[in-house]
């Protein structure tokens, strides 16, 4: 179905918190451009014929194996320039999980690996994940 504009339009992706109670939290390292090979909150762009949870559960199983029936939603974030290709906005949605040592975790699609890390100990993060990940934990700490 094509669609002719006269003015710009808007990116829609989705990005994935899923947190361990041990203190974990599932990061994949980007295969491309932008923030190649930095480490980032699994996600990606929603495809026009799904909702934004389902694109948000098609991309955490794509870049990490991982698959959840539910995901709920955080929060919306839209700073202008939080991705240098384009102007893009993105909805978080997060996973409170009790133990990830019995989930099995795989890179793909547009990672180049995954893995969980310690939360206190994160390297930079690509975007604004880091933002991100820091009003994230505000909000559980505030709504246990």
């Amino acid at each position: 179905m094509p669609y002719c504009y006269s003015y710009p339009r808007l990116a829609v992706t989705v990005d994935i918190l899923v947190l361990s109670r041990a203190g974990k939290i599932l990061l994949i390292q980007r295969k491309k451009p932008p923030f190649k090979d930095q480490w980032a909150l699994p996600g990606g762009f929603v495809d026009l014929d799904e909702t934004l949870e389902q694109a948000a559960i098609r991309e955490l199983h794509e870049e990490t194996g991982l698959h959840f029936d539910t995901l709920k939603q955080f929060k919306v974030y839209d700073a202008i320039n939080r991705d240098p290709r384009h102007r893009t906005i993105s909805l978080v949605f997060y996973r409170i999980i009790d133990n990830n040592t019995d989930l099995h975790i795989e890179a793909g699609d547009d990672a180049s690996s995954a893995a969980w890390l310690p939360i206190d100990e994160l390297p930079e993060l690509a975007f604004d994940h880091k933002i991100i990940l820091s009003e994230f934990m505000d909000f559980i700490t505030q709504n246990p």
